[in-house]
């Protein structure tokens, strides 16, 4: 090997780094191939510049290697891609990366590799600290507990279900659309009085689902942004709510919809329903502009076809100073309490609207968090032809991390570990320290299938809703997936970023995809066994520094186990995690520092052997 770019021996610093930072490069070449020249190759997106450096001799490493090095400097942030190439008594070789960041040689000139990728961020690139060492609780409103209050000024075409806890409607109208106006009454009130439990969980900020008046019981195609959904509540229950959770330590975390409104709503207008004058009844209407029509009224552009949910034009003037001007959409409702928000959809909205978000969330809230959507690699994301900048300063501060969750999915359901474990170590290089300690790390939202059911039941294939409705977990399914949900839990609060548990996932809710996967919270009914689980992961969350920022090295990921160690020097501490995914005993054989490690969970090790039981874990801290 001459190059790894996770190796500071080779690359110092490693990972992201602000601009202005000098990095150091080091090539390994054998002495065999008579290198005369050495020569680093630096790419820079935006800019699109090449640079060329020159690697200097430094050296003999034994008999029959050399060192050759150079040092770069960034000077302003952006993604950059590196390769190297010698010249040697074989021609010019190039030198580009392989898997886990390794290097390997190009022959005859074609590239067998890709460029290693070097993400540089602004120096003054900071993100809230309130949030570090968290753990975030996702909360779908109308499902998570009703207070009994009553409930005013509703609309009367809402069905709203008798019973608490019986199935979403999924059957289409006679229309044949699926029109998602079954409510259960879940609302602000109710998640003010369940905040006690959410403190029991260790929980430190709740993430709502939206809350804006609209005429689906999901919200996603907001009416009114300026006032609360009349079932959950008035913008007074949001202040309480806000207010009772800061006593708790708890912030929260809004859902903003900015790409698209609902076609029913005040500034679309298309049902007639509000006395404001919308874009679909006139085109004098103060709304007109925000949309894209084909040919008024009845043809625009919408959120991927949906014609319910019409496309906003963000570069509006009018829209733009709406959200984020003085006192906008963005500041009103900070002030009114909330403490950030997470954005849909975050790869539609163009980079000067993000930008905008978030210099006006910042002004108002220093510490507010603005927190993206974003289901790729968020560092080197291509959307609409264009490369994103979400994670180099003055825009996310960090973003919702599906690739970890497909990473912990996909061991736990017989993918090749070191894959897997390959997976988190691209985005640990990739992300900004900053953006990585504030990660969205979730195993299931409300986009995805209940996690219980990924783990322990048939997996979906495409069958329709009417399979999905019908078909539940077997007792046996229900264990394996139980089972199965403790290890990836365990890895959800034990890798860099911040846990975020979908309201009742710890409580052992299953559902396949929407709407079966936003059922109301079993209150009563709840797997308590589970519960308690989870409790006990949000106390050794809190009690760990290390956890907090620490960093990750990969320890094994092979066979059927996947291990790795989080350290922090500035604290002195240091976590072993383990996994056993299958019905057989694993052991492991680990160096001498762990012996005398205490097992939080798990066994300790003995005579250097980690023993995982079926379906094991292992929790092991050394350190103050």
């Amino acid at each position: 090997m001459m190059f790894h770019s996770r190796n500071p021996i080779y690359r110092n610093p490693t990972g992201a780094v602000q601009a202005h930072t000098n990095i150091h490069f080091k090539l390994l070449v054998p002495r065999e191939f008579r290198c005369s020249a050495a020569r680093l190759m630096v790419g820079e997106e935006f800019t699109k510049q090449v640079k060329t450096l020159g690697l200097f001799w430094c050296g003999m490493n034994g008999d029959d290697h050399e060192w050759w090095e150079c040092d770069f400097i960034p000077e302003q942030a952006g993604l950059y891609f590196y390769r190297f190439e010698i010249d040697t008594w074989r021609g010019t070789l190039g030198i580009t990366s392989r898997f886990g960041g390794e290097s390997g040689i190009d022959e005859h000139g074609v590239p067998a590799g890709e460029c290693w990728q070097l993400t540089v961020y602004e120096s003054q690139y900071e993100t809230p600290d309130w949030l570090r060492g968290g753990i975030m609780y996702q909360i779908f409103p109308d499902r998570f507990y009703h207070s009994d209050i009553p409930k005013h000024n509703v609309p009367q075409d809402r069905y709203l279900h008798q019973r608490w806890g019986a199935q979403p409607e999924w059957r289409p109208n006679h229309q044949g659309e699926i029109i998602n106006s079954d409510y259960f009454g879940g609302d602000l009130q109710g998640i003010i009085q369940k905040l006690d439990y959410l403190q029991s969980l260790g929980v430190t900020c709740i993430y709502l689902n939206p809350i804006f008046e609209s005429h689906t019981n999901h919200r996603y195609d907001t009416a009114d942004y300026t006032k609360v959904d009349p079932l959950l509540g008035t913008k007074e229950d949001f202040t309480c709510l806000c207010r009772e959770a800061n006593k708790r330590g708890m912030r929260i975390l809004l859902d903003g919809v900015f790409n698209h409104t609902g076609s029913d709503s005040v500034y679309f207008n298309r049902k007639g329903r509000y006395e404001s004058l919308g874009a679909y009844q006139s085109q004098e209407s103060p709304y007109y502009d925000w949309y894209q029509f084909y040919q008024w009224p009845n043809q625009y552009a919408c959120w991927w076809n949906f014609d319910t949910l019409p496309n906003v034009n963000e570069t509006d003037e009018s829209y733009n100073s709406f959200i984020n001007g003085p006192n906008g959409v963005i500041q009103t409702w900070l002030k009114a309490g909330a403490d950030g928000w997470r954005l849909d959809v975050a790869d539609e909205l163009p980079d000067v609207f993000l930008d905008e978000i978030t210099k006006a969330a910042k002004q108002v809230k220093p510490t507010a968090m603005i927190l993206g959507e974003v289901w790729e690699d968020a560092s080197n994301k291509m959307a609409y032809g264009q490369r994103r900048r979400y994670l180099l300063g003055r825009q996310l501060d960090s973003v919702m991390n599906y690739p970890f969750r497909e990473a912990i999915v996909g061991f736990l359901t017989g993918k090749n570990p070191a894959q897997m474990m390959e997976m988190i170590m691209t985005v640990l290089e990739h992300y900004p320290p900053t953006a990585i300690h504030l990660l969205m790390n979730h195993i299931g939202t409300h986009d995805t299938e209940r996690i219980l059911t990924v783990l322990g039941g048939e997996p979906l294939n495409g069958r329709d809703r009417e399979w999905q409705s019908k078909t539940k977990l077997s007792q046996e399914q229900r264990e394996k997936g139980l089972a199965l949900l403790k290890l990836a839990s365990l890895m959800q609060y034990t890798l860099p970023g911040i846990p975020c548990v979908y309201y009742g996932d710890e409580a052992g809710m299953e559902g396949y995809r929407d709407p079966f996967n936003r059922g109301c919270f079993p209150w009563g009914h709840e797997n308590t066994e589970l519960v308690n689980w989870y409790r006990s992961l949000g106390k050794i969350r809190h009690s760990c520094a290390v956890l907090k920022q620490g960093t990750l090295e990969p320890y094994y990921a092979d066979g059927d186990c996947f291990a790795y160690i989080r350290s922090d020097k500035t604290v002195g501490q240091k976590l072993l995690i383990a996994v056993n995914r299958t019905t057989e005993r694993k052991q492991l054989c680990v160096s001498q520092e762990w012996e005398t490690a205490s097992a939080l969970l798990g066994k300790a090790v003995w005579n250097h052997t980690l023993t995982l039981e079926p379906y094991g874990y292992a929790l092991l801290f050394s350190g103050k």
